[in-house]
C-alpha cells in the first residue's frame, strides 16, 4: 500500500453538469477536471491528493450518474457506484439552481444506503437570492444541504470543514512512527491564533528570546522547539505559527506555516492553547481546541 493509497476518500458524485468538476477544481486551487456547460464531459473517475487545514485525503471525481442512457452512461454509473463503495466520505453534489430533478432523486435513494457519511451539497447559490432553494433539498432525505458556490467558492471553507470533521485518521508510517519516537523526550506545543502571546509564554518558559516577538499578527512564520532541561526530566516546547481560518490567509508563506503548525501539534504530547483574556473565547479559538482535543 502506497502513502497515497492510505489517505482518506472522498468521493464527489451526482448526475451530469451539477458543478462536480468545478468543486473539485476549487478544492484543489488549480484546474484539473475539464468544465463545460455540456452534460457527460467527465466520464472516467479522477482522483487527486487534496489537503485541508494539514488533513490529507484523495479527492475522485466521477461521471455524471444518469438514469438508464446508453452502454456508456450505465458504465459512467457503475464508476460513480464504485466510488460510493470505497468512499469515506460522500459529497452528493445539487443543482440547487434548478432544484431536485427525479436522477437527483434516484441517486438520493442510493445513497441513503451508504455506509459512509452523506454531505448534502447544494451547488450554485451564488448569492443570498439563490438560498431559499437550498431547502428544496430536504426532501431527499439526507440531512440538511451545505450551500456554496463551487465557481465562486461561497461556502466552500465551511464545506471543507465538515469534510475533515468525517475523515478519519490515516493509520502512520513506520518512518513516522520512528520519527515520533526518537528521543523519548516529551513535546509540548503552544498554539493559538496570532498574536495572543505564545511567542512571548515561550520564551518565558525556556529562559531566552528564541522566538520573535512583536504586535503584528504571522511574526511567528515556522515552528521553533527548544529542549528544555527541568526536575523532571528534559522537555521539548514548541512555538507554533499562528492559526486562522483559511479563507483569511494572505499568502501561501502563511499557509504553509499554518500546516506545519497542525503538524507540530499532532506529533506533540501535550497541546497548550493559548486565549487573549482580553477578547475572551472566539470561534477560532474554540475550532483549535477541537482541533487539540481530538
Amino acid at each position: 500500500m502506497t502513502s497515497t493509497d492510505r489517505l482518506p476518500l472522498v468521493a464527489i458524485v451526482g448526475r451530469p453538469n451539477v458543478g462536480k468538476s468545478t468543486l473539485m477544481n476549487r478544492i484543489l486551487g488549480r484546474r484539473i477536471a475539464i468544465v463545460e456547460e455540456k452534460s457527460g464531459v467527465t466520464r472516467d473517475r479522477k482522483e487527486v491528493q487534496a489537503e485541508w487545514l494539514g488533513y490529507e485525503f484523495r479527492l475522485v471525481d466521477t461521471g455524471g450518474w444518469m438514469v438508464g442512457g446508453n452502454s456508456l452512461d450505465k458504465k459512467v454509473s457503475r464508476q460513480s457506484e464504485q466510488a460510493i463503495k470505497e468512499a469515506d466520505v460522500i459529497l452528493f453534489v445539487v443543482d440547487a439552481a434548478i432544484g431536485v430533478t427525479d436522477e437527483d432523486a434516484s441517486v438520493g435513494e442510493l445513497l441513503r444506503q451508504a455506509t459512509a457519511p452523506v454531505l448534502l451539497i447544494a451547488n450554485k447559490v451564488d448569492d443570498q437570492r439563490h438560498e431559499a432553494g437550498v431547502w428544496e433539498l430536504l426532501s431527499l432525505g439526507l440531512g440538511d444541504p451545505i450551500g456554496i458556490s463551487a465557481l465562486h467558492g461561497r461556502g466552500t471553507g465551511d464545506m471543507l470543514d465538515q469534510i475533515i470533521a468525517f475523515l478519519p485518521e490515516p493509520e502512520p508510517t513506520e518512518e513516522e512512527i520512528a520519527a515520533e519516537n526518537d528521543d523519548g523526550i516529551t513535546s509540548i506545543a503552544l498554539v493559538g491564533r496570532p498574536n495572543v502571546g505564545k511567542s512571548t509564554l515561550f520564551n518565558r518558559l525556556i529562559g531566552e528570546d528564541r522566538a520573535v516577538v512583536h504586535d503584528m499578527p504571522g511574526t511567528t512564520r515556522d515552528s521553533v522547539d527548544t529542549v528544555v532541561e527541568t526536575e523532571v526530566g528534559p522537555l521539548r516546547f514548541i512555538d507554533t505559527a499562528g492559526m486562522r481560518r483559511k479563507s483569511r490567509i494572505d499568502d501561501g508563506t502563511e499557509y504553509f506555516s499554518m500546516v506545519r503548525a497542525l503538524k507540530s501539534v499532532d506529533k506533540a504530547n501535550v497541546a497548550l492553547l493559548v486565549i487573549d483574556a482580553t477578547e475572551g473565547i472566539t470561534h477560532q479559538d474554540q475550532r483549535l481546541a477541537e482541533r487539540v482535543d481530538g
